[in-house]
């Protein structure tokens, strides 16, 4: 062989680029993945779950088992999200704000830290729902005859903490009426009562409501302004209470799941959140998706907790 052919070989096999290192695939979850859901089927925060598990699973490439655990607004679910394998089989489905004040008002089998957060996938405003042909007809109406009377009023919420808890919390604030409060496990309970006669008032999310509203009157929401789902009912803050409440769902992982898992999990989510199938779906169910990264949801998460356990300080929300 010539030196000139030499150096022709040699020049070739430096030029040529290196082999590509094999590059890892993304990770994916090798069994069917469990979605724990803090409240009863039927209720707004399982119907997110459901809805959006037939979204993430397309991702994720296994099935998504939605498994309800209701107890305890919430607390009962997530403690056990948080004592799972960290692998990110078991996630669980968050609902604000019962996930920040449970270890505010109490102390809770979990706490912040004992997740990861994946990301917030809705926010529901909060409203507050009579039966169509009761004798409540808006909300003055309602405030008035709970002044008048604070223990005839009888109001149905989803859990001591919930959105529909403080929410009744801060219109007593605002107005002095009192109540008399009964706490439930979710909204299908709550509706049942209602229509029974058992409560004379429920505190449901638009979401809960406007799918199917008949024989329901929603008088006021928690929206910072009118629902496009309901244009027609005022939000508190037009009626001269200063204030916003909302139902929000988010996804986390336990505490300790590895990076990479969190990583895929986020980007399944983000990826889920901006199909406009999903989108069609949650406005069928009049319900429109707002993601919020992890991260920043988290950072949101531990200042609204700080928030919250300065109220309780001042005042404490009771049942």
């Amino acid at each position: 062989m010539s030196l000139l052919s030499r150096r022709a070989i040699l020049g070739t096999v430096l030029a040529a680029p290196l082999a590509a290192p094999a590059l890892a695939a993304p990770w994916r979850p090798d069994r069917p993945v469990e979605l724990v859901v803090g409240f009863a089927p039927g209720g707004g925060t399982d119907i997110v779950a459901r809805l959006f598990a037939r979204h993430l699973e397309t991702r994720l490439g296994q099935p998504i088992t939605v498994v309800n655990r209701p107890g305890a607004s919430s607390e009962v679910a997530l403690t056990y999200v948080s004592r799972s394998r960290p692998d990110g089989q078991v996630l669980g489905l968050t609902n604000m704000p019962s996930f920040v004040t449970v270890p505010v008002e109490r102390r809770a089998q979990y706490t912040l830290d004992s997740f990861a957060f994946l990301g917030n996938i809705m926010t529901d405003p909060t409203g507050v729902v009579v039966r169509a042909d009761g004798p409540i007809r808006d909300l003055a109406d309602l405030i008035a005859r709970a002044k008048a009377d604070p223990e005839g009023i009888t109001v149905s919420t989803s859990g001591i903490g919930t959105d529909d808890h403080l929410m009744m919390a801060m219109i007593t604030r605002l107005t002095g009426a009192r109540f008399t409060l009964v706490h439930f496990t979710g909204a299908p309970i709550q509706r049942t009562n209602l229509m029974g006669g058992q409560v004379m008032v429920n505190t449901m999310s638009i979401g809960e409501v406007m799918p199917d509203p008949r024989g329901l009157r929603l008088l006021a929401h928690g929206g910072a302004e009118r629902s496009r789902f309901a244009p027609d009912v005022p939000t508190f803050r037009s009626l001269g209470l200063d204030f916003e409440m909302y139902s929000e769902r988010g996804l986390v992982v336990p505490a300790g799941t590895p990076a990479h898992i969190v990583e895929r999990l986020r980007e399944a989510i983000q990826e889920a959140c901006s199909d406009p199938a999903t989108v069609r779906t949650f406005e069928a169910q009049h319900i429109a998706p707002t993601l919020e990264p992890g991260p920043v949801w988290e950072a949101r998460m531990r200042a609204a907790q700080q928030q919250y356990a300065s109220l309780w300080r001042e005042a404490p929300w009771i049942s």
